[in-house]
């Protein structure tokens, strides 16, 4: 038996399946990740994201915020990993998507139960009023973009350095850990806190892990039961194919 039937064996006798996914799964719709040696912090200084200087410098910040989220972002569309668990969630198995991401492709892959971890670049929040409005009905050539009800300060929706994870988002993120009985862990490293104590309680739980990534990460030798080493979205389709051979 390959890893993909394993797999697949593995979430039809699971009671509870929660994919945890990270920037690799997005990686095949052109999103490079913010890490490594192709990514994006090599080519803008984080500085731009830090919620201090934001608030300090909201134009210099937007202008790189509206770089990255806006217009580079903008062009990729879901691949086949994130219309998979799509597919899953349809049919009743998969049943919370956990994402670092904020690029909003899950959603637009039709999925439904998704907690976003970092919040996403779908919505605009004030931080005089706490209005929010979507950021396709805000005109991004004029920035900083500021409320149309309070003239104050609007900011991407996702959480910048310096700030802390929403709730009640993490409380039901951590939650998942002790309702699920199977992790599929896809395109995440492990490298970012607190999102990536996540996997590791899921482990301390009784969960069984499944990671699907083209390099070892920090838990393929520490928690990982069964390691895909390959991309996301042929992972996701042969995993999917060796499912339905078991129905």
């Amino acid at each position: 038996m390959n890893q993909y039937q394993t797999t697949a064996d593995l979430i039809k006798k699971a009671r509870r399946v929660t994919a945890f996914t990270g920037a690799g799964i997005s990686a095949e719709s052109g999103i490079p990740p913010f890490r490594g040696e192709n990514g994006l912090w090599n080519q803008y200084d984080p500085q731009s994201l830090e919620i201090d200087w934001f608030q300090r410098h909201p134009a210099e910040s937007w202008r790189v915020i509206h770089e990255i989220f806006y217009s580079a972002f903008a062009k990729a569309k879901p691949n086949p990993a994130h219309l998979t668990l799509a597919e899953f969630e349809r049919r009743g198995i998969l049943k919370t998507i956990i994402t670092q991401n904020i690029d909003n492709l899950h959603f637009e892959a039709g999925s439904q139960n998704v907690l976003e971890f970092h919040g996403n670049s779908r919505e605009l929040i004030c931080l005089e009023c706490g209005n929010r409005i979507l950021a396709e009905k805000m005109d991004l050539q004029k920035l900083p973009p500021l409320c149309k009800i309070c003239g104050g300060l609007l900011k991407p929706d996702f959480v910048f350095f310096g700030e802390m994870i929403p709730e009640p988002t993490q409380t039901l993120s951590f939650k998942e850990t002790e309702l699920s009985d199977l992790f599929l862990l896809i395109g995440t490293t492990g490298a970012v806190m607190p999102a990536a104590l996540i996997p590791q309680q899921a482990k301390r739980n009784g969960a069984t892990i499944v990671e699907i990534n083209p390099e070892e990460s920090s838990y393929t030798r520490a928690i990982t039961d069964v390691f895909i080493q390959n991309k996301a979205g042929e992972s996701m389709q042969e995993i999917l194919k060796a499912f339905d051979l078991l129905s």
